[in-house]
């Protein structure tokens, strides 16, 4: 380790200025310190202190191809030497014309417009009220009302908030929050119905039926996250439920936006989750993934007839929303770089094969004593861990037993941040076999323990 003159360390350095950092979710008194990283390579972080860690969550759900690709860093280098930002308003650049071209030949057939923001917060901001303005500026100002699922986490900004489901995340801001219709999401583990998920016939969509059948008219869009529902215990849906939201929202006449942060770009086994049941959302949201893990980047991309409804000759119907780094070039190119990856290296055939690894080493662990519940959907293996089998009794987000978990894994230097209860191995895409197997062993000594 390198020291500086005054003969402190690189190490020490960090931790004292620990002192000066507000982290997310870190608050408790008995938090241990930051990891302090100094690079990253393919599926593991290395730290000051020497140890290799194995990145089990893709830094948040972000990294898709391995910490420092070549190929990506080359990208970024690249058009660092070119252009690193400029305003997006009244400006462009080929980084976001070809992003957008290319983004819309992969997207469902009928999304071709696309609008960008900084992160997944922002990309569902955009959505909200490019749905609400919509409406108003087709002279139908009662559509004002959004449907949003149980279970529902859609990012830290009000909006978002507003939309997600009261929680640790959203309950001290409620006073602050704007109101929606809240629904039945398919958590077949805790069916909302006490059904039995292998003999009901999806009739947890039932509640969104009565829901748009109650609310008529004043329904601006359903909003939904296809397939995975992430923040808010990884619930995994029956393509059935996702076909028949698409067919419930064209039959009662409003929007339906699909946030796609986390299930964009092939977390799902699928380069976009509404493919499994086919379905065309009116928006999409996408962030994440999208560069990568490199940069900050969102993306909203709609339908022609909503942005037609934007295009006139009256200022007031503008859609006046926009970022400073919106479209930044650098983002852009890492972006093009990574789509690149997905046409050369068989991506989506990697993550199939790791979503059969993961349903053979994780599914015997429904044997063990606290393991409710295994799901598997893409490249994200799922436990949900229980204090009683019978009564399926768990302390949710906020369960002891999630920094419990977390702790013991780094331990073994393996990086796990349960959702509570909820224990979920989201790797990178490029990780090897005999690393997925090493993983799935410290799941399997640390739950068996």
């Amino acid at each position: 380790m390198s020291q500086y003159r005054s003969g402190v360390s690189e190490l020490d350095l960090i931790r004292r200025d620990h002192a000066h950092l507000w982290h997310p979710y870190t608050q408790m008194h008995t938090a241990p310190p930051p990891l302090a990283v100094n690079r990253g390579e393919g599926v593991y972080l290395y730290l000051e202190d020497g140890r290799r860690v194995l990145d089990g969550i893709s830094s948040w759900w972000v990294n898709i191809h391995g910490h420092c690709h070549p190929k990506l860093n080359e990208a970024l280098a690249s058009q660092a030497r070119t252009l690193e930002h400029v305003l997006f308003a009244g400006c462009t650049h080929r980084p976001a014309v070809e992003l957008a071209e290319q983004l819309i030949e992969i997207l469902p057939a009928g999304i071709s417009r696309v609008f960008y923001s900084d992160n997944g917060s922002t990309a569902v901001e955009a959505a909200l009220k490019m749905a609400y303005q919509y409406w108003q500026n087709r002279g139908e100002s009662q559509r004002s009302t959004f449907i949003a699922l149980q279970h529902a986490y859609h990012g830290d900004t009000v909006g978002a908030m507003s939309i997600s489901a009261d929680s640790p995340f959203t309950h001290p801001f409620s006073p602050l929050l704007f109101s929606v219709v809240r629904s039945h999401a398919p958590y077949c583990y805790r069916c909302p119905l006490s059904l039995n998920p292998a003999s009901c016939s999806i009739d947890c969509l039932k509640d969104l039926e009565r829901c748009l059948q109650s609310k008529g008219n004043e329904v601006a869009a359903v909003i939904i996250e296809p397939m995975l529902q992430g923040a808010g215990g990884m619930i995994v849906w029956p393509a059935e439920f996702l076909a028949g939201v698409r067919r419930l929202c064209h039959q009662y006449g409003t929007l339906l936006i699909a946030d796609e942060v986390l299930t964009g770009f092939g977390r799902t086994g699928k380069m976009f989750a509404c493919e499994h049941a086919s379905v065309r959302p009116d928006i999409i949201c996408l962030s994440k993934a999208l560069t990568a893990g490199y940069l900050p980047m969102g993306v909203t991309a709609t339908t022609e007839r909503i942005y037609e409804a934007f295009l006139s000759d009256d200022r007031s119907k503008t859609f006046f929303h926009g970022h400073s780094y919106t479209a930044n070039p650098l983002s852009c190119a890492v972006a093009l770089a990574s789509l690149e990856l997905f046409r050369t290296e068989n991506v989506l055939d990697r993550i199939a094969a790791l979503e059969r690894q993961l349903r053979t080493g994780l599914e015997p662990l429904t044997a063990f004593e606290h393991v409710g519940n295994v799901r598997v959907i893409g490249g994200v293996g799922i436990i949900e861990v229980v204090q009683d089998k019978q009564t399926r009794e768990a302390g949710g987000y906020l369960d002891h037993n999630g920094p419990l978990l977390a702790t013991e894994f780094l331990r073994r230097n393996l990086l796990l941040r349960p959702l509570g209860n909820v224990l979920y191995f989201m790797p990178p895409y490029v990780i090897a076999e005999k690393e997925v197997d090493w993983a799935i062993g410290q799941i399997r000594e640390v739950l068996g323990s």
